[in-house]
């Protein structure tokens, strides 16, 4: 044997070293992801804080609105399922990037033409450019942590929808009283470009990354693989599925017409509904990062992911869902608010863990596609829940009774996912049968 081939050998045999956990820089790219979502669900929330002006210049009804508001997602899910693949052989950083351009090159058709069909086109544009964001989000951090530690990443990743309308929100809507609606979209254009920017000298591939296109080539290493099948039909997978499809309905709506619930249900001022858009995501960015932080640690001592992963998701799934039911029953405008308020955090709490248990059950290589796949089927309830929500509306004896209808339908929902997740989801049952 010559000494090349001994080199050879006793590098194949050699144990492959354990990546190195850079809390510092996983932190730093976490925080740049996190912007980058902040962008994403300002771009989502804008529409709903647009409603009631678009609906008086353009002449527009409330069951329109919500058709707007639904064709978002006309192809949402579909870009998730295909730009998730294509990140499994291209580096994540370049699918960030493009994104994120994409994002501010959609705003510019209702810059140009103030109609109904120019708004359609711009939201059914946007929403195929930001259908894969949070999987590649997600990819993009947990190439940074161990799995045993990205359950609190996720939910910062998750909580930009939170600071999105909690500081966001309010600035759009004095852009909107102070300039007119244009001006909202604009802003949110020039603020995708100084991400761009920003992302292109930080970001970067993190030390639990799997090596893609001519890296994988040179080592050799394609990393662990199974059929797809075996993650899409797992329980943990479906049962996620179930539970977290019933609250992006409900947050879909949020997003397109709680600001309209509070100005022409509740009868506050448009300042004030704006205003008071981020409420409910101040609960849920509580919700989900302590519920983060806790099944991490949780976790890392030792305790059971069906436990910390699969029951308490499912519990907060029936709280919000239960609270939300009762809705109808509810007298007084605060209380009403409060009811939602409260709601909303106990539900997206699911939301950042389910990612988790994706990443937990999935091959490192396969992530992006799973994760994609996934949040591809969660948001489809987006397709119709804001369209059936100004249906009811139209059709109720008062916008109040309309909304309050709504929520309940959809709080029902969330009452049935939470019972499917605790059924279904146990991520180490289901790790351990796929990845051996």
């Amino acid at each position: 044997m010559t000494a090349g081939n001994l080199e050879r050998s006793a590098t194949a045999a050699a144990p492959t070293a354990s990546p190195a956990f850079r809390p510092g820089m996983a932190w730093t790219i976490t925080a740049m992801l996190v912007l980058f979502m902040i962008v994403n669900w300002a771009d989502k929330a804008v529409l709903g804080i647009v409603a009631q002006p678009l609906k008086t210049e353009l002449g527009l009804t409330s069951a329109e609105i919500g058709f707007i508001g639904s064709a978002f997602f006309f192809l949402y899910s579909i870009s998730g399922v295909a730009v998730g693949f294509l990140a499994n052989k291209v580096k994540t950083k370049w699918v960030l990037l493009g994104l994120a351009v994409l994002w501010s090159v959609t705003q510019v058709p209702v810059l140009l033409s103030a109609t109904g069909a120019a708004l359609l086109i711009s939201r059914i544009a946007l929403g195929a450019a930001e259908g894969p964001a949070t999987a590649m989000a997600s990819a993009g951090a947990f190439e940074w942590f161990p799995k045993e530690k990205r359950s609190l990443p996720a939910a910062w990743l998750n909580s930009g929808a939170s600071i999105a309308k909690i500081a966001v929100a309010p600035l759009l809507t004095l852009i909107v009283v102070a300039w007119g609606w244009r001006a909202a979209f604009l802003v949110l254009a020039l603020i995708g470009v100084v991400w761009c920017g920003a992302w292109l000298l930080i970001g970067r591939e993190g030390p639990y990354a799997t090596p893609r296109g001519k890296a994988a080539a040179q080592r050799d290493d394609t990393g662990l693989r199974v059929p797809f099948r075996h993650i899409a039909l797992s329980r943990s997978f479906i049962g996620g599925v179930i539970g977290t499809f019933t609250v992006y309905g409900m947050v879909s709506v949020i997003l397109t017409w709680l600001p309209s619930y509070f100005e022409t249900g509740l009868g506050f001022s448009r300042v004030e509904a704006g205003s008071m858009f981020g409420l409910p995501s101040i609960t849920g960015m509580i919700g989900m990062i302590g519920a983060g932080w806790l099944t991490d640690r949780m976790i890392s001592r030792g305790a059971s992911a069906r436990v910390q992963r699969g029951l308490i998701p499912a519990v907060s799934l029936l709280i919000g869902g239960g609270l939300l039911a009762l809705l109808p029953y509810i007298g007084g405008a605060w209380a009403a608010v409060a009811v939602v308020v409260v709601a909303y955090g106990f539900m997206v709490v699911s939301l950042p863990v389910m990612n988790a248990v994706v990443s937990q059950i999935s091959p490192t290589r396969q992530q992006p596609g799973a994760l994609g796949f996934f949040l591809a089927l969660q948001t489809l309830s987006g397709l119709f829940a804001p369209a059936l929500t100004g249906a009811l509306v139209d059709a109720a004896a008062t916008p109040a009774a309309g909304y309050a209808q709504a929520f309940q339908i959809f709080g029902l929902a969330v009452v049935v996912g939470g019972i499917a997740m605790a059924l279904l989801v146990d991520p180490e049952r289901d790790a351990r049968r796929i990845l051996g």
